[in-house]
């Protein structure tokens, strides 16, 4: 079902981008444009991935109580993005120097939603007893940051810290409510840091958006080596998205070929959709170091990614990382030798209708990383297979129909991690093999 702000004929939101209608009701001006990109507008308008209700500016402004039964999420902000007015904060313009905010979000009592969901208010100030609202929205400086970091360090118990970045077409507000969102569903006790990079929320400004993330690697560095220099600190997650991805993988790359390897106590990167070339994510991989150097990486992918698909045709690539077959050769051998875990989330359905937020949008895939990373372990380990801990979480009886039945049947997603292929062998290997290839040209 469209939102309020959503145009319902084609799925584009008011105010964001490229609008179907100029201001005088004669229809968008596009003689102007380039005939490969008047080519694409049809499926960049529909495909490639919108934020939320860009046209309701304020989203972000306090509001004065919460209600009984809401949540709270209280997060750091990391970002290169240039201050704007106080009811956005954050602009899609590029920042001169890193600046941060401290927000606090409010989410509505578990009655009032599902999991996965952000409820986007439908005018401000918004209900916070059925809509994300904020309850603090601060801008500070470097100081302070590091004060609240230090004191929210001493509540989580594994002194775990999550790092979330943001993918393409994405604004201040829709960043800071979809890290809420993941941080609060997926139930893990966390320092939530949220780093946030210039992006124009425009599906016309892919470019911009692509060299925002170049423009942003040297303020991800200075913030994870900041972070992990800190003594206090246990260890260190990032949690990438689409572009994102290419932010995520060109830092750390950078990081380990200035230092030598990466900062130790990043353990874990997560690689959600991510919108980046094969060969390139392999290269920036490989120059990280040995295994040993480098942390633990973690891939969900979806063949049925809409908004990859429009990616791929753009970059004219084979491949999109995020939209690999991972039991298809090349990939199955050099994901083996990188020793990278698969989440194969083609069959399992969500609310995202362009297939591109599986990972947050998923009660299962959400809530079992925020278990495993509160348990202080990789997400894959050595004693238990991620596929098994998902197979146990969505299957109960799924040896009562005998292993392999139960597998093809409840488990809705395909898990390739050493320790589940181990345990299932050949039944976990076959899981993927009929996905069709919707992204297919």
């Amino acid at each position: 079902m469209a939102s309020p702000c959503t145009l319902p004929w084609t799925g584009v939101r008011r105010g964001r981008g490229w609008s179907p209608a100029r201001p005088d009701g004669r229809g968008a001006r596009t003689g102007s444009l380039p005939g490969s990109v008047l080519r694409l507008l049809p499926i960049l308008a529909v495909v490639l991935p919108l934020g939320a209700c860009a046209s309701l500016h304020g989203v972000l402004v306090p509001v004065s109580r919460s209600v009984p039964g809401a949540s709270q999420v209280d997060m750091l902000v990391a970002t290169t993005r240039k201050r704007a007015d106080p009811t956005e904060l954050f602009s899609g313009d590029r920042g001169p120097a890193a600046a941060f905010a401290n927000i606090t979000v409010s989410i509505p009592p578990a009655s009032a939603r599902q999991i996965g969901e952000v409820q986007w208010p439908r005018q401000v100030p918004g209900n916070p007893a059925t809509d994300f609202v904020t309850l603090k929205a601060d801008v500070i400086d470097r100081e302070r940051a590091l004060a609240w970091f230090h004191r929210t360090l001493r509540t989580a118990p594994r002194r775990q810290v999550l790092v979330f970045i943001h993918g393409f077409n994405n604004r201040f507000d829709d960043a800071v409510f979809r890290f809420a969102q993941v941080v609060h569903d997926s139930e893990a006790r966390v320092v939530p840091i949220l780093f946030t990079w210039p992006s124009r929320g425009s599906v016309l400004a892919y470019g911009y958006d692509r060299e925002s993330t170049a423009y942003s690697r040297n303020g991800l560095e200075s913030l994870l080596k900041a972070i992990s220099r800190d003594p206090a600190v246990g260890e260190i997650s990032i949690l990438a998205h689409s572009m994102g991805n290419s932010l995520a993988l060109e830092t750390l790359r950078q990081m380990a070929i200035r230092d030598g390897r990466v900062a130790p106590k990043i353990r874990n990167v997560l690689l959600a959709a991510p919108d980046v070339d094969v060969d390139l994510a392999r290269e920036a991989i490989l120059d990280m170091g040995p295994k040993a150097n480098r942390p633990a990486f973690t891939l969900f992918v979806s063949q049925d990614d809409r908004a990859l698909a429009v990616s791929r045709r753009v970059w004219g690539s084979a491949a999109r990382l995020g939209a690999i077959n991972p039991d298809q050769e090349p990939y199955r051998t050099q994901l083996e030798r990188a020793d990278i875990t698969v989440l194969d989330l083609t069959k399992l359905k969500a609310g995202d209708p362009l297939n591109h937020g599986k990972f947050a949008e998923s009660p299962e895939v959400v809530q079992l990383i925020g278990k495993r990373l509160a348990e202080g372990q990789t997400v894959t380990d050595s004693r238990v297979g991620l596929g098994e801990r998902i197979i146990q979480a969505t299957a109960g009886a799924a040896t009562a129909v005998g292993t392999a039945a139960g597998l093809a049947v409840s488990a809705p997603l395909t898990i390739v991690d050493p320790q589940t292929r181990q345990t299932f062998g050949s039944h976990v290997e076959g899981l993927g093999q009929s996905a069709a290839d919707v992204v297919a040209p």
